[in-house]
């Protein structure tokens, strides 16, 4: 095993522990490694992953946090958790390190230590820490939230003008039916025929015979009616 990679190791390790007692400092670091590693050049490693991560630790969490959709820093796993500090401390404060590198040994420890989903979950993360370091995720969410924006202006003017239409139809449609030929003559036809009732009306009215008259009953006669001349 390289001598970076076992110092990753032992680092995830201490960490590890550290975060399930709620403790952020090295104090017990230097016994810990002497315990665990005999090898100075992986000793040193591990020790500089392990008082960078907690020295930085909000800057870190920040970072993970930021790029973590839909996930809290205390939701996650704790071997999970862990492994992306010490990756995301390596793609922040550690020039030494290549990104590429830093992204594929935390896959690795995730994989080794944690479940069979955590190497994904971790690269994804690290892979979009690494594209805002580099510039690349801020520039792609600027433009989708401008064609958003500009889609979402469109569909307002293209249903402010689809209502202006349809309004504008709508009353030509009614100014029509009012001026057709139809309606017109519908309209004089009602007119002449109520003039027609109003002129009959009058003349019956002022007509002589219109006048209602009594005829009386004619009496009841036993017998044959008479003649003219007969008694």
């Amino acid at each position: 095993m390289k001598k970076q990679t076992r110092g990753r190791e032992l680092a995830l390790q201490y960490l590890y522990q550290s975060d399930l007692k709620g403790e952020r400092d090295t104090t017990l670091l230097k016994e810990f490694l002497r315990q665990e590693e005999r090898d100075g050049e992986t000793v040193r490693f591990a020790k500089k992953l392990v008082t960078g991560v907690l020295k930085d630790i909000e800057q870190v969490d920040k970072a993970i946090e930021g790029s973590a959709i839909n996930w809290e820093m205390k939701r996650m796993a704790a071997i999970d958790r862990n492994v992306l500090r010490i990756g995301t401390y390596e793609l922040m404060l550690c020039d030494d390190i290549p990104p590429k590198v830093a992204i594929n040994e935390a896959i690795e420890l995730g994989k080794r230590y944690s479940t069979a989903n955590s190497g994904s979950f971790i690269n994804g993360i690290l892979d979009k820490i690494m594209k805002r370091l580099n510039g690349e995720l801020e520039a792609t969410a600027e433009d989708g939230e401008l064609a958003e924006a500009e889609a979402g202006a469109a569909a307002v003017t293209d249903a402010s003008e689809a209502d202006g239409a349809s309004e504008t139809s709508g009353a030509a449609q009614a100014a029509d039916t009012d001026n057709s030929p139809d309606s017109n003559a519908a309209t004089a036809e009602e007119a002449t025929g109520t003039d027609k009732a109003a002129e009959a009306d009058g003349a019956q009215a002022s007509s002589p015979d219109s006048a209602a008259q009594v005829v009386p009953a004619a009496p009841a006669m036993d017998g044959e009616p008479l003649v003219d001349g007969e008694e």
